[in-house]
C-alpha cells in the first residue's frame, strides 16, 4: 500500500520533468530555426553591391569615424568658422516616412548644419531639406554645442520663427548665406552614399548582435 502512495506521489513530478524537457526542446528548436534565419540574412546583405565610392565636395572632409557614431558627417573651416554637417533620412525621424512617395522617402535627406565661431557659446544651426538637385531650409536657430563631435543640443529657449513666416529677402539672405559656405545640392551624392554604407554596417552589426545573444542564450539553456 505504501508503495503505491510513494509511486502515486512521484507521478507529478516526473511530469513535471517530463513538461521541461519538452519544453526545453522546443526552445531549442526554435533557437536553432531562428539562427539559421539570421545567419542566411547575415550572409545575404553582406553580398550586396556597396555604391560606387564618392568623395565630399571640396572642402569638406569627412570625420574620423563617422561611420561609428550619431556625430557629424563632415567638416570644413570658412574663415574663424567652424562648420559641422550632420545627415540622416526621413525614415529615421518618422518610422515609415516616404513609404508611399516611391524615391522620394530615399533621395530626401534631413541636414543639420552647425556654424561656431570662437568663443561663442552658441552656434548657428540650419535644418535643411536636401535632395538631388535642391536645398531647402527649415529652420535657423541658435544652440549650444558640447565639444564632443559638436554634438547639437536640444534648445531650451525660443527656437526662432518659422522660417516661412520670415520676409522673403530674409529667406533668400539665409539661403545665401548657406551657399556661400559650400551648403548646397552638391553635397546630396556624397551624403546618400554616406548613409547606404553606414546603414548596410549597422543592418550587419544587428544580425550579428541578436545572433551572438541567442547563440549564448542557446548554449546556456543546453548546459
Amino acid at each position: 500500500m505504501w508503495r503505491q502512495v510513494a509511486r502515486g506521489a512521484l507521478q507529478p513530478w516526473s511530469m513535471i520533468a517530463s513538461r521541461r524537457s519538452s519544453s526545453s526542446s522546443v526552445s531549442s528548436t526554435v533557437n536553432s530555426i531562428l539562427l539559421r534565419s539570421l545567419k542566411e540574412h547575415y550572409l545575404e546583405v553582406s553580398k550586396m553591391t556597396p555604391p560606387p565610392k564618392v568623395s565630399p565636395p571640396s572642402p569638406f572632409t569627412i570625420i574620423k569615424g563617422a561611420l561609428d557614431h550619431s556625430g557629424p558627417v563632415l567638416k570644413r573651416t570658412y574663415g574663424d568658422e567652424e562648420i559641422s554637417l550632420f545627415v540622416m533620412r526621413l525614415a529615421n525621424i518618422i518610422p515609415g516616412g516616404g513609404d508611399d512617395d516611391g524615391d522620394d522617402g530615399i533621395n530626401q535627406l534631413f541636414l543639420h548644419v552647425n556654424i561656431s565661431k570662437p568663443g561663442q557659446k552658441d552656434a548657428l544651426h540650419f535644418l535643411c531639406g536636401l535632395y538631388p538637385d535642391a536645398l531647402g531650409i527649415h529652420s535657423v536657430s541658435m544652440r549650444p554645442t558640447l565639444e564632443n563631435y559638436g554634438f547639437l543640443v536640444v534648445p531650451t529657449k525660443y527656437n526662432g520663427p518659422v522660417f516661412q513666416d520670415l520676409d522673403e529677402r530674409v529667406r533668400d539672405a539665409l539661403h545665401g548665406y548657406i551657399e556661400e559656405r559650400g551648403i548646397n545640392e552638391s553635397l546630396f551624392p556624397f551624403l546618400q552614399a554616406w548613409l547606404y554604407v553606414k546603414d548596410h554596417r549597422n543592418l550587419m552589426h544587428w544580425f550579428k548582435s541578436v545572433g551572438t545573444f541567442i547563440n549564448k542564450h542557446k548554449q546556456a539553456s543546453e548546459a
